[in-house]
């Protein structure tokens, strides 16, 4: 095997909770951000036919990916062995998505990419990550703040006067149609986060048994109404409307599509959808003053102050519980991929013996 080439581990128990843990704090986390409005403005609807509509987008689109990129659902996202190593996981790996559905239970919106994947990034990594995150959530603001100084005192002031109103059916068809474009991008984009825990390529039992758990696990989402994150986006002016929700929709996927065929280093989708509402809100303030300025700018930094809160926490565990590993078993090698480097003990050449300070050797294919 030459140096950076990517390699593959036969999955362990510890690699089954870690990918169990980041799919439900992915998918319980990021349904504000995707299917939030979807389950605001439909919630006259019974969950069940929410949930249809988005597992049969998730599957066909974990379907396509898995198909088109040979065994990888992640898009390639992970394919950067430089970047994001393949490394043996351990039981500290599976800390960050704990500490995430944690965070996702207080209805704190942060970064699942940073959460999920700082601990397995290497700084390169890392700093790629971050950047292209910040420019996301930047162009975001921007774009949506453009946007609404446009669309406020024209659209979305006809929306207010008709919301009681009987709406034309196309809005619904378009907000569907809509949704399954941002879902499927999304997806697209944060596959990632659930599936550094597994190999890098896949077999059919393996891609299918993995994608069942994160159906049951979107269906309990959507039983629960989205969860204690969907209350951030109640916050917000005017989602529930099925016409506005579409217009954010449709802007936030094309946000993401952009960033899709920019590179395919992973970002911070949270980071790119709370730019998008900070922009929203400041623009229609500016428009319409629907709330005193005091009140807008307390949103937005909340909202961005819990965003760097997670950042911080993602890159200290990254950082820490390797270290901490290492201490309990008396290893003296680094470990971390912040570190920039990958354990060589994790694989053990053929005839030598497993290391002797207590951290599981890679098991190979």
């Amino acid at each position: 095997m030459h140096p950076g080439a990517p390699m593959e581990f036969d999955i362990s128990l510890w690699a089954i909770i870690g990918f169990t843990f980041a799919a439900y704090a992915v998918v319980g986390n990021d349904a504000l951000q995707t299917l939030g409005t979807f389950i605001l403005s439909n919630s006259r609807l019974h969950w069940t036919v929410l949930f249809a509509f988005a597992a049969v987008v998730l599957v066909a689109v974990f379907t396509y990916g898995w198909v088109v990129n040979g065994g990888d659902p992640s898009y390639g996202r992970l394919a950067n062995a430089e970047k994001y190593p393949v490394v043996a996981i351990q039981w500290y790996h599976t800390l960050p998505p704990l500490v995430l559905l944690v965070i996702t239970r207080l209805g704190i919106p942060v970064s699942t990419s940073f959460m999920v994947l700082a601990i397995f990034a290497t700084l390169e990594g890392l700093t790629s990550m971050t950047v292209k995150s910040m420019l996301g959530y930047g162009l975001a603001f921007v774009s949506a703040l453009v946007l609404y100084l446009v669309l406020t005192p024209t659209v979305e002031k006809f929306f207010r006067k008709t919301e009681h109103q009987q709406h034309f059916i196309g809005w619904v068809v378009l907000q569907w149609i809509t949704t399954a474009y941002l879902w499927g991008v999304w997806l697209a984009q944060d596959f990632a986060n659930i599936f550094v825990f597994l190999p890098r390529e896949l077999t059919a039992i393996e891609s299918f048994g993995a994608m069942g758990i994160i159906v049951i696990l979107l269906a309990y989402t959507f039983s629960n109404k989205g969860g204690p994150v969907q209350q951030v986006l109640k916050t917000k002016s005017n989602v529930t409307d099925i016409r506005s929700a579409t217009i954010i929709d449709f802007s936030y996927a094309s946000l993401l599509f952009f960033f899709i065929t920019l590179n395919d280093i992973p970002m911070s989708t949270t980071w790119v959808f709370l730019g998008l509402i900070a922009g929203r809100e400041v623009g229609m303030n500016a428009m319409g003053k629907t709330r005193d300025w005091s009140e807008v700018a307390r949103i937005i930094f909340s909202d961005a102050g819990k965003l760097f809160i997670g950042f911080v926490i993602s890159v200290a565990l990254a950082v820490l519980l390797p270290m901490l590993a290492a201490s309990m078993t008396g290893g003296g090698t680094d470990a971390t991929p912040l570190s920039g480097v990958v354990d060589e003990s994790v694989a053990p050449a053929d005839g030598q013996d497993a290391p002797a300070d207590g951290v599981e050797p890679q098991l190979f294919r």
